[in-house]
């Protein structure tokens, strides 16, 4: 039995610390790389069918739109089965104040009976919100771990954070 990283990340314009700035490589993306490199984890990311606006006013807005539509959207390719592994690491950007729609997409899908489920979050701020409720719910008959949260402006300086949350 091996683990598994299950992820959405955005890059593009995004908001730091007061500020919004192009990135190459989201936030959570930076993160669960960490954690490949670190457990040699597979990794899965999460990614819709159509991209989400580049310009971060007009991403937040579809973003608040799918939420309050409790949308689904399709995304490019579905993990169907994650029977091979004991530990899911679940990570995500907080929108609005938890998960992405498209990871609502994926983990609805998935049986998480009998896996150590262990959630990460990017953000500047807000932190998990509400989305371990969220979590609970979207992944059935897991055990829940504690989760970390990061700041997104800070994924860069984390890797030590990530190997001593791991380890717990």
């Amino acid at each position: 039995m091996s683990d598994l990283v299950i992820y959405f990340s955005r890059s593009g314009e995004n908001y730091f610390g007061g500020e919004l700035k192009n990135i190459e490589k989201g936030n959570t993306e930076v993160i669960a790389e960490y954690m490949h490199e670190i457990t040699g984890a597979d990794l899965f990311k999460v990614e819709p069918a159509v991209e989400y606006p580049s310009d971060y006013m007009k991403c937040i807005d579809v973003a608040k739109k799918e939420l309050a539509n409790n949308a689904r959207p399709e995304i490019k390719e579905e993990l169907s089965d994650i029977s091979e592994y004991d530990t899911i690491y679940v990570g995500f950007p907080n929108w609005w104040g938890t998960l992405p729609m498209p990871m609502f997409t994926q983990l609805e899908k998935l049986d998480f009976s009998g896996k150590a489920v262990k959630p990460f979050v990017t953000h500047e701020g807000s932190g998990f919100g509400t989305s371990n409720k969220d979590l609970k719910k979207l992944c059935t008959g897991a055990d829940i771990k504690k989760g970390l949260s990061i700041p997104g402006a800070k994924v860069y300086d984390a890797k030590n954070i990530v190997r001593a949350w791991i380890d717990e």
